[in-house]
């Protein structure tokens, strides 16, 4: 299993639209970055990737889970990019901000901070385990 996290303005699909689309899952869709499309490639059913508000908040608030690997984005005219749907699985009771994650030393390495426009970006495990630590705090 791999961990993963997957940003969506709150205003355009957030971690409430996500959990309402219950069993069925939701699409992923609309990525348009070649890396951030080559890491919904590589995401394989089971993975769990953390749920980020952008742009309004700025803050993980919970995790999905994939439930279907990659398939051609029926949003993209041309073909080339790619969507995974993946299930509503928890929602954090706090949200960690962005300011917190770039306050603890040993995520400083992490995608979500070195490229910050990244929509979907891969998360170690150590620091899996450490954000879901902060969430509990």
């Amino acid at each position: 299993m791999k961990y993963w996290l997957m940003k969506s303005e709150p205003d355009v699909w957030s971690i409430d639209q996500q959990k309402k689309a219950g069993i069925k899952g939701a699409p992923w869709d609309g990525v348009r970055n070649y890396q951030a499309a080559k890491n919904l490639k590589s995401m394989k059913k089971g993975d769990l990737c953390f749920f980020y508000h952008s742009n309004i908040g700025k803050e993980i608030v919970g995790v999905v889970k994939v439930i279907k690997e990659s398939y051609i984005d029926k949003t993209d005219k041309t073909g080339r990019f790619v969507a995974v749907t993946v299930q509503f699985k928890s929602k954090f009771s706090k949200p960690i901000t962005l300011e917190n994650i770039k306050k603890n030393k040993d995520l400083g390495h992490l995608a979500l901070i070195k490229q910050s426009r990244l929509s979907v970006m891969p998360v170690d495990y150590k620091s899996w385990k450490i954000i879901n630590n902060m969430s509990r705090i």
